[in-house]
């Protein structure tokens, strides 16, 4: 298993359009803030096949310090999560 970087992803898109290198990073760019923006106002962004962006609240709950054994209290959180779509899951399980 490989790790994709974005410039590679950059690259990737670009053989399989025909916008410039630059175009593409500057649309994915816009992309990422754009999804970033809407899932931290509480939004979700789907995009059918692919799957859904959105926000998961975890509750605050108690937990124990691994090197001491001492509970403590962990703070509630917004967490950034991903559902895949139907379609993706299908790909990936081919």
């Amino acid at each position: 298993m490989e790790t994709i970087s974005k410039k590679q992803l950059v690259d990737q898109i670009a053989e399989k359009t025909d916008a410039t290198k630059s175009d593409i990073n500057n649309v994915l760019d816009a992309y990422i803030e754009t999804v970033k923006s809407n899932v931290a106002e509480g939004n979700k962004v789907q995009m059918v096949g692919f799957g859904a962006f959105e926000l998961r609240h975890r509750a605050a709950r108690k937990g124990r310090n691994p090197q001491t054994g001492k509970e403590i209290e962990i703070a509630a959180t917004n967490v950034p999560a991903f559902k895949p779509g139907k379609t993706f899951k299908a790909e990936v399980n081919k």
